[in-house]
């Protein structure tokens, strides 16, 4: 039996967000990171298309830059201003929402002027000053839950968004460490987390197999499904997928992203699950 929730996020304070009534969960997808413009309007262009036709409310998600890379030679980014403004444009072409994530405090002030959701990596989201100056900017905020953390214990992460006067804060399981090179998703959190703020699934970071002797981190693609479709079941709030067109030749987290060219069947598939669930 699913805990009443204490705090839940208005999703239509998300600029811009379509589909809101339709009753499916919400949706944050895109590459991993923004390699170009044309890459980026590629696939904003198809998941756009896709989600309006399955009314799946929607944010276009793109990393500006990879700051928790595990080599110093991994490609972090194209410039910060320049894939801030791709995002920007991907917002202003296709009238979606956007989220990126931050690595610093002076990154939330910049980033906010580009986007509608910032979002807080998973290794930094015991950072008070930077979780701080997120909800500062009156931006919806997205805590992603350590892999090393409890689900209880993000309560005192949505706390602190909560206490700067920022009720637009919702949380994401990215999965949690299992064993030194491995992750596993622990579906008990999700009800727990819905306690205290909307919750996502991020599918595909999940499926990380981190702390790999080559330095780049692995991934299992082949679980992506199996993963998204009990994280509906379960009933989370909204689903997280990195996707790319060519995921071999990604410049960021290629081992563990979605084809774009499975994503519609997927999609599918996913709000079948929603409305079978939501008929209970």
């Amino acid at each position: 039996m699913h805990c009443q929730k204490i705090h839940t996020m208005n999703i239509h304070n998300i600029p811009q967000i379509k589909h809101t009534d339709s009753g499916n969960f919400f949706l944050l997808a895109g590459p991993c990171a923004i390699e170009g413009e044309e890459m980026a309007l590629r696939i904003a262009e198809k998941l756009v298309g896709i989600t309006d036709k399955l009314q799946i409310p929607y944010v276009f998600k793109g990393s500006f830059k990879k700051a928790n890379r595990s080599r110093i030679d991994s490609f972090s980014g194209i410039g910060d201003e320049k894939a801030l403004k791709i995002l920007r444009k991907v917002s202003e072409t296709f009238h979606v929402p956007t989220v990126t994530d931050i690595h610093t405090n002076e990154d939330a002030d910049m980033a906010a002027q580009y986007v509608d959701v910032l979002q807080i990596p998973a290794f930094l989201v015991r950072q008070t000053d930077l979780v701080v100056a997120a909800a500062n900017t009156g931006k919806v905020v997205n805590l992603k839950k350590g892999q090393f953390m409890s689900p209880e214990s993000m309560k005192h992460a949505v706390q602190k968004v909560l206490d700067c006067n920022n009720e637009n804060v919702m949380v994401t399981d990215r999965g949690t460490m299992f064993g030194y090179q491995d992750m596993i998703v622990d579906f008990r959190g999700i009800p727990t987390m819905q306690q205290y703020a909307s919750t996502v699934l991020d599918v595909t970071h999940s499926l990380q197999q981190p702390n790999q002797t080559a330095g780049v981190t692995g991934g299992r693609p082949d679980m992506i499904e199996t993963v998204a479709k009990a994280g509906i079941a379960v009933g989370v709030d909204g689903i997280f997928i990195e996707t790319h067109f060519d995921p071999a030749n990604a410049k960021s987290d290629g081992a563990n992203m979605l084809h774009l060219d499975y994503f519609e069947g997927l999609m599918n598939k996913l709000v079948a699950i929603r409305k079978t669930v939501n008929a209970f």
